[in-house]
């Protein structure tokens, strides 16, 4: 990509290839839930479609779903990630197309996937016009199903999250979202949540929601 990345939050810049190396290696006790939490989700998408993971940092949720049948495709903005997933896909002994691509403006046409996933980026965005802006980058490429994690506002989680920023003055770098703004914005593309999903409700303040759209809730 021509243009450098808009420094708008954090996340979008700072995955240098060492940095994307440290994120990589994510423990056991967190990356095992995770990938279970993802495949409940995938039990929406049809055995076979056409899927884009953006972005899709080290490409741990691309091999789960490739291995899984899926016809994957993995994107992101930072090269670091791309790095990563790419010698993530060899070693798996997986041909998998890789883009660099800014969510906030994907260089692909309408309806290009049957679904999109969108893994551990909503809550890195810090403002409703950006996050409007992803879901309906997310929206227009999706032919049918959208897969987004967030961080749910009412759990206990993001409780202790806001009082630590609050009482020990540590900068908020990760923003919770209500499931009604989230449902609020993919809404307005026609899409419907089929299904919220969370490793303990209440508790993990990670959630997969799963939008389908209207006509396809309608078949």
């Amino acid at each position: 990509m021509s243009d450098p990345p808009s420094a708008a939050y954090a996340a979008k810049t700072k995955y240098t290839e060492p940095v994307a190396r440290r994120y990589f290696a994510r423990p056991a006790r967190k990356h095992v839930p995770e990938m279970k939490l993802m495949a409940r989700a995938c039990r929406f998408i049809p055995p076979q479609a056409s899927v884009l993971d953006v972005p899709c940092g080290g490409g741990r949720v691309t091999v789960q779903m490739a291995q899984a049948g899926y016809h994957m495709t993995a994107a992101d903005i930072a090269e670091g990630m791309l790095t990563v997933a790419r010698e993530n896909f060899a070693a798996h002994g997986l041909h998998i197309p890789v883009q660099q691509q800014d969510v906030e403006g994907l260089t692909l046409a309408d309806g290009s996937y049957d679904a999109v996933v969108c893994f551990r980026l909503f809550h890195h965005l810090p403002s409703p016009e950006i996050r409007a802006r992803v879901v309906g980058e997310l929206c227009r490429v999706a032919r049918r199903q959208v897969v987004i994690s967030y961080f749910n506002a009412a759990s206990v989680a993001a409780w202790q999250r806001r009082w630590r920023a609050r009482w020990k003055r540590k900068p908020c770098r990760e923003y919770s979202t209500p499931l009604s703004e989230l449902k609020h914005y993919f809404q307005q593309h026609g899409f419907q949540l089929v299904k919220d999903l969370a490793q303990r409700r209440f508790f993990h303040n990670l959630h997969l929601a799963v939008f389908v759209r209207s006509e396809e809730t309608k078949a």
